[in-house]
């Protein structure tokens, strides 16, 4: 698997062309909770358009998305918002605090960024862990877990799959070798893990609305 992203990571990366045009920046990340896939990204303009555009990137036409920019093949690839994010989807739970839970019921923390691979692929979560959730000796701890058969509870929680405190790590790197062990057991198992809440909007700020 290659090198894991933070949504929050994303906020600001620029959007260029393949002829080497800069068009815009990156807002928000909006993705498919369902689907476990980033559905597109809402857009800044650049330098003395800086601000919120009234244009939106769609996932299907950016070219890749890379560790320093979003690469799209031209400008024609940006469309009107309602390609990303259909009217009122992201009101659905902000993710951003959301508390996390196990299937067994325990509190095991609340969210902080999303994970993502660079195929647009949900693949976790960064939460601020409760010590009944890693079991460790300071308390809450910033971990990441693998995205599992995630359900929205009353829009403002996650479940995550059973035993998911064995596949928890403390940095990208080493999570993205538990993610890979986590999605080949789900496969054996004959589950899927790339389920979650539809239409959620992640990106910049960690705060109420729903971006992350």
């Amino acid at each position: 698997m290659d090198s894991l992203m933070l949504a929050s990571e994303l906020a600001k990366r620029p959007v260029v062309t393949l002829d080497g045009e800069a068009v815009a920046e990156i807002k928000d990340t909006v993705f498919d909770g369902a689907a476990g896939q980033i559905t597109g990204f809402t857009l800044n303009g650049r330098g003395l358009l800086a601000g919120p555009l009234k244009q939106s990137l769609p996932w299907s036409s950016v070219h890749a998305l890379g560790r320093h920019a979003v690469m799209i093949p031209g400008r024609e690839a940006l469309a009107e918002p309602a390609a990303v994010v259909a009217s009122g989807e992201a009101a659905h739970g902000a993710v951003p605090g959301a508390k996390v839970l196990t299937e067994e019921g325990v509190e095991a923390g609340s969210v902080l960024d999303v994970v993502v691979a660079p195929d647009g692929r949900v693949v976790g979560f960064r939460i601020s862990a409760t010590e009944a959730f890693v079991h460790r000796e300071h308390g809450r701890n910033s971990v990441f877990v693998p995205r599992g058969e995630a359900l929205a509870v009353s829009g403002r929680a996650l479940v995550l799959p059973s035993g998911a405190s064995h596949f928890v790590a403390d940095d990208l790197p080493s999570f993205t070798t538990q993610v890979e062990i986590f999605a080949a057991r789900a496969a054996a198992a004959g589950h899927r893990p790339d389920t979650g809440p539809r239409g959620v909007d992640v990106g910049t700020a960690v705060e109420g609305k729903e971006h992350l």
